[in-house]
């Protein structure tokens, strides 16, 4: 039996409270990332804060997420919500 890798969205939010929604499957690498500059629409943007992160135990489910959230409906309760 083989197990998948969980994999993870998360919502990033910047001093301007500009939101960043992405999915990857090592949470903490991808952070350090993003504050590093290494990621190009979040570069000279940041410094970035952790707001909110769920958990799929698939690479498809969590991309299917992350679609979700950045459409639409979805994407603008989630701006209410965070306040971005």
């Amino acid at each position: 039996m083989t197990t998948e890798t969980p994999y993870y969205v998360y919502v990033l939010r910047n001093a301007q409270g500009q939101l960043y929604i992405g999915s990857t499957d090592n949470l903490d690498r991808r952070i350090q990332q993003h504050q590093q500059g290494k990621t190009r629409w979040t570069r000279n943007r940041g410094p970035w804060a952790l707001v909110s992160s769920e958990v799929f135990p698939s690479r498809a489910d969590a991309m299917r997420r992350e679609r979700h959230l950045k459409r639409g409906r979805a994407n603008q309760q989630l701006r209410e919500r965070l306040g971005g």
